[in-house]
């Protein structure tokens, strides 16, 4: 009953804000009209991650979520062999912050060097605003990490997943770089973040150091940083252009 619950308010709720958003538009910022059309798919997952991240962050402040978030994490304790946890062990890694601090800088840098200036400050955003809000989300928080079996120690609190919310968000930038230097690779650079924020994800059930509830709105904050920056850059944009062009008519 709850998960068709869930599911009815993001059906619902997100057409409704899509629509209201694209009538503000309208009539407040005609525009835009043109970057909203080009970003359609964009805006449809950053309002599907706020609405479904908000759901289960509600969930989880309520502690309605507590029994399915155990039996989740009981089911694959009992059923992951001991090969496949030590697989994780090693996935959980790509995304500390030994890996992905110095990834990002040489990333951003490699970018800067071929002259690509916003998709580095793209990627160093979404990382830099990642780290900022996990902090800030766990301190207010302050979720116990799940002890239902003996497992490694990690820093800070259980809410939202740290590494799953850095991988998120630097992934999908990084998506979001690659769509804009090589278009005709933003499919496989889609697959390639896809995958990496579920294994990751996945891996912090696996060892037990993470609610999936935690897991689940990591990847929808992380993943909707970047797009929200993409998008809020070419809006930023639209209407310069289209004072542009409505000078370059009345000449």
């Amino acid at each position: 009953m709850e998960c068709v619950q869930f599911a009815a308010v993001v059906v619902l709720v997100v057409p409704a804000l899509h629509l209201a958003f694209g009538a503000y538009a309208r009539r407040r910022q005609p525009g835009w009209s043109e970057a909203l059309e080009r970003r359609r798919l964009a805006i449809l997952v950053i309002l599907v991650c706020l609405v479904a991240g908000l759901q289960i962050a509600e969930d989880v402040l309520d502690g309605d979520s507590r029994p399915i978030d155990e039996a989740i994490l009981l089911f694959l304790h009992e059923h992951v062999p001991p090969p496949i946890v030590a697989f994780f062990e090693a996935v959980t890694l790509t995304g500390s912050s030994k890996v992905l601090t110095p990834l990002t800088a040489a990333c951003a840098i490699a970018l800067l060097a071929a002259r690509r200036k916003f998709e580095a400050a793209l990627l160093a955003a979404s990382t830099i605003a990642g780290a900022l809000l996990i902090y800030s989300i766990k301190w207010l928080v302050q979720r116990e990490r799940p002890q239902l079996w003996e497992t490694a120690t990690y820093w800070g609190t259980s809410f939202p997943s740290g590494h799953t919310l850095a991988v998120a968000a630097f992934a999908t930038a990084a998506a979001l770089c690659v769509a804009r230097i090589r278009p005709d690779r933003l499919k496989l650079a889609t697959f390639a973040a896809v995958a990496w924020i579920a294994l990751v994800g996945f891996s912090r059930l696996v060892l037990g150091v993470h609610w999936p509830t935690d897991v689940v709105v990591a990847a929808c904050i992380g993943a909707a940083l970047p797009l929200t920056i993409s998008v809020a850059h070419e809006l930023r944009k639209a209407p310069d252009t289209a004072l542009e062009t409505g000078n370059g008519l009345r000449r």
